[in-house]
C-alpha cells in the first residue's frame, strides 16, 4: 500500500509492511539495517552512523554510480524525538563528509510513525517536511521503501 499525500511543503508516504513494529523500528535505527535498504536501487550506503537518542547525531553517506563515475552524497542531522517503537523524528541536510552543511543545503525534518496493523503487520507513515511531492527526493523515498519491503522478504 502506497499513498503519497499532496501538500506544498511535505511528502507523506504510507506503507503497510509484513513485519512486526519492533523490526521496522530496527530498520530505521540500526546503522547496518538502515544501510541495507536506504536509497534508490543501485545506491550503496558505506556509512550509516545513527546515534538514536534525543540530541544524537546522524551521519549517512550514499554512493551512486554516475556516467562520470562514483559520486558520494553525505547527509547529517539530529534526532529530535525517539519513542521506540512508534515515533522517530530527525533533521536532515546535505553535508560534507565531516557533517558540516554545504552552501546549498537546507534543513528538513523526517517524521516516521509506526502503528500496529494486526499480527506481524506495521503501518509506516513517513512525512518528510521540506521535500515536495513529485520531487526527486520524494521519488527517492518511494524507491527506498520498495527496497525496504524487499529487504523484509529476505
Amino acid at each position: 500500500m502506497t499513498d503519497e499525500t499532496e501538500t506544498t511543503d511535505a511528502v507523506v508516504i504510507e506503507r503497510l509492511l509484513d513485519a512486526p513494529r519492533a523490526l521496522v523500528w530496527r530498520l530505521w535505527t540500526d546503522g547496518a539495517e538502515f544501510a541495507a535498504w536506504y536509497g534508490p536501487p543501485g545506491a550503496v550506503i558505506p556509512v550509516a552512523e545513527l546515534d538514536v537518542r534525543v540530541g544524537g547525531r546522524r551521519r549517512v553517506c550514499m554512493e551512486v554510480t554516475t556516467p562520470n563515475g562514483p559520486m558520494r552524497m553525505w547527509f547529517g542531522g539530529e534526532h529530535l524525538t525517539v519513542r521506540p517503537p512508534e515515533r522517530l523524528v530527525y533533521t536532515e541536510e546535505i553535508t560534507d563528509e565531516t557533517g558540516v552543511p554545504t552552501a546549498d543545503s537546507h534543513r528538513t525534518e523526517v517524521h516516521v510513525d509506526l502503528h500496529d496493523a494486526g499480527p506481524g503487520t506495521t503501518r509506516m507513515v513517513m512525512t518528510h517536511v521540506g521535500v515536495r511531492p513529485g520531487s526527486p527526493g520524494a521519488t527517492g523515498w518511494q524507491m527506498a521503501f520498495d527496497k525496504l519491503a524487499d529487504h523484509l522478504v529476505r
